[in-house]
């Protein structure tokens, strides 16, 4: 049994972003500040990527705990509603199947996938920033501004 009216139920969901939630902002905000550039929403492989890097063959995808039935016990965002189960759960389990197949798509062309976790973001910014920088690698820009001439190593007297 459901506690708000349909025009209620309805007001609310239509609120629900796919695109441009916070998790998603503070994690192109984070990528942004290492250096890196992407492409968003990267519709030319399977899945969409909420951040793709064509050039490297790279793709981070940030998920919702409540939506994407994040698998750790721990998390206190991925918690089943209480009300319409016969509901929710098809559909929530529907969205990790969904995503797993993506995955396994992208990963069949040669790509390389992260799974970010909205409750990651809070729990622990210093790991996420450090398996962002282990997935990704230098950024191109900060190489270029350590090794101007490409990263050649200069002959001496020359």
């Amino acid at each position: 049994m459901d506690t708000l009216t349909p025009q209620e139920r309805s007001e609310r969901m239509s609120r629900v972003k796919g695109r441009n939630t916070k998790p998603e902002l503070v994690v192109r905000r984070l990528v942004t500040a290492l250096g890196h550039r992407y492409r968003l929403h990267y519709g030319k492989v399977p899945g969409k990527p909420d951040l793709a890097f064509p050039g490297r063959r790279k793709a981070i995808f940030v998920h919702g705990c409540f939506w994407h039935r994040h698998p750790d016990p721990s998390c206190p965002l991925a918690r089943l509603p209480k009300s319409r189960l016969d509901f929710w759960l098809p559909k929530l389990e529907a969205n990790r199947e969904r995503d797993r197949v993506k995955r396994a798509q992208l990963e069949a062309l040669g790509w390389s996938v992260l799974e970010l976790w909205e409750c990651e973001l809070t729990r622990a910014p210093e790991q996420l920033t450090e398996r962002i920088m282990d997935f990704l690698g230098p950024s191109r820009s900060a190489t270029k501004h350590l090794y101007p001439d490409g990263g050649a190593a200069s002959a001496p007297g020359a």
